[in-house]
């Protein structure tokens, strides 16, 4: 049986905003913009080829869990990520605000 999570600690440099993340193994975006990188089939399995930037398109609340819904500028693959504790809570009111009117898919 496939593993679906596999932890990873890696540091990275946000492709959107530039800035240094320092990861802890659950961290997938970049706390400042909410950006990520298309590297995942199934989270942390770095199995995806498209290494697209993840553009963040709207938000949702799941089990008192904000989720931020991502989708990749270079092949349109969807997924949501929890919302971190270290993360701006100003970029997600921005993209609230930028995607007030639309749906949970960003339409």
């Amino acid at each position: 049986m496939e593993k679906r999570f596999q932890r990873r600690v890696e540091d990275f440099e946000c492709l959107h905003c530039g800035q240094a993340v320092s990861g802890n193994g659950f961290t997938n975006h970049c706390p400042a913009c909410l950006w990520s990188r298309h590297v995942d089939v199934n989270p942390g399995d770095r199995a995806a080829e498209c290494g697209g930037a993840m553009r963040p398109i709207g938000h949702d609340t799941v089990r008192g869990r904000i989720m931020i819904l991502q989708r990749c500028e270079t092949c349109g693959f969807e997924r949501r990520n929890q919302m971190g504790k270290d993360d701006d809570m100003a970029a997600l009111i921005r993209l609230a605000g930028e995607n007030a009117g639309r749906n949970m898919r960003g339409r």
